[in-house]
């Protein structure tokens, strides 16, 4: 049900059952498998701007263009040259002498190796062509914050997962059960746990060029108050945990204070699953999350099976509300208070 005085913020307030559960249990955390996919890396990788390209060239029979008078340490024969190293300029270009200026962005080495030997047939003799990248700067993955050593991580052509690239850095620096991290790829941002990275496998998908990761340190927590024995922002202090656990790291209920049907649970939840809860809501436009109370009767012993299936998110509130009967006695002790120098002067009277 909703609250209707419009004045105030409008809520859904949803009974824990199993169909609460059901409808909670469906939703689904973003993952970096669902968003991005575990597609395998490029089966050769392209040559970008920035790159370091290092070009060799050999010909068949001395006397060529490239040919070298005598073997030095810095030739790799006597009928070859070594071009010195160089970077793809902005235009995706290199220069070999006597090929001119040759177009390489976007290709990769066998490709390049060919090209520049059409460009050199007729002129130097049976030209062969190797093209290696030493530094391939388009080829990596920028790597950010709580790392040891934040950088950008050349890839491989065997292809490096998520997990390689963050050991690669040194590794994370805070615990991993605070640490999420965020994978921007093609202008979308997926964030996950670490803990989820590690623990399941279909998460560790490949790195592709020109990713960016960030780490993440996010102590995760919920707050809790009323008659618990604990009234405070408690860590989770683990990867995630449930209400009953929730519950536990609380205190739990205190006798004689707490009223076991009125354990709550506060969120906001998406536009979506509030149509799911609630199906006579009336959502606004504007609303994209909007907030749920979600109340738990601890006088049922299937609560305490469904408090081990509704997993607490960070920032969500418990409360636990006071026995009704609990204002009487607090008014009961008042009076006793305020009562008590009067009966005291009164016995002292009477023993005279």
């Amino acid at each position: 049900m909703a609250s209707s005085n419009e004045t105030q913020i409008r809520y859904i307030l949803r009974d824990v059952n199993e169909e609460v559960v059901t409808i909670l249990s469906g939703t689904r955390a973003r993952s970096f498998n669902d968003s991005f996919g575990d597609r395998r890396p490029p089966p050769s990788q392209r040559i970008g701007i920035g790159d370091t390209i290092l070009v060799t060239i050999w010909e068949a029979a001395a006397g060529g263009l490239f040919s070298s008078p005598a073997i030095d340490r810095n030739s790799t024969g006597a009928r070859s040259a070594v071009i010195p190293e160089q970077v793809v300029a902005r235009d995706g270009s290199i220069t070999v002498p006597y090929a001119g200026r040759v177009a390489v962005a976007g290709l990769t080495t066998p490709e390049v190796e060919r090209r520049i030997v059409e460009r050199l047939t007729g002129k130097a003799i049976e030209p062969q062509v190797l093209v290696t990248v030493p530094r391939g700067m388009s080829n990596a993955v920028t790597i950010l914050g709580e790392v040891t050593n934040g950088a950008r991580v050349p890839l491989s052509v065997r292809g490096e997962r998520i997990l390689d690239v963050l050991a690669t850095a040194g590794g994370i620096r805070a615990p991993a059960h605070e640490t999420f991290v965020s994978l921007q790829r093609g202008g979308r941002a997926v964030t996950v746990p670490m803990q989820r990275l590690i623990q399941n496998p279909s998460e560790n998908i490949y790195a592709h060029p020109s990713d960016v990761l960030t780490v993440i340190r996010d102590p995760q927590t919920f707050s809790a108050f009323g008659a618990t024995g604990r009234n405070a922002v408690v860590p989770f202090d683990a990867a995630g945990i449930t209400l009953e656990q929730a519950l536990a790291k609380a205190g739990g209920l205190l006798d004689f204070r707490s009223d076991p049907e009125g354990v709550f649970l506060l969120r906001y939840e998406s536009a979506d699953i509030a149509r799911q809860l609630d199906p006579n809501f009336a959502l606004a436009a504007r609303d994209t999350r909007v907030p749920v109370v979600y109340r738990v009767n601890m006088r049922d012993p299937r609560s305490y099976f469904l408090a081990q299936k509704i997993d607490v998110r960070n920032r969500d509130m418990v409360y636990i509300a006071n026995a009704p009967l609990n204002e009487l006695q607090k008014v009961l002790a008042l009076f006793n208070t305020a009562a008590q120098p009067a009966l005291t002067a009164s016995a002292l009277a009477s023993g005279f």
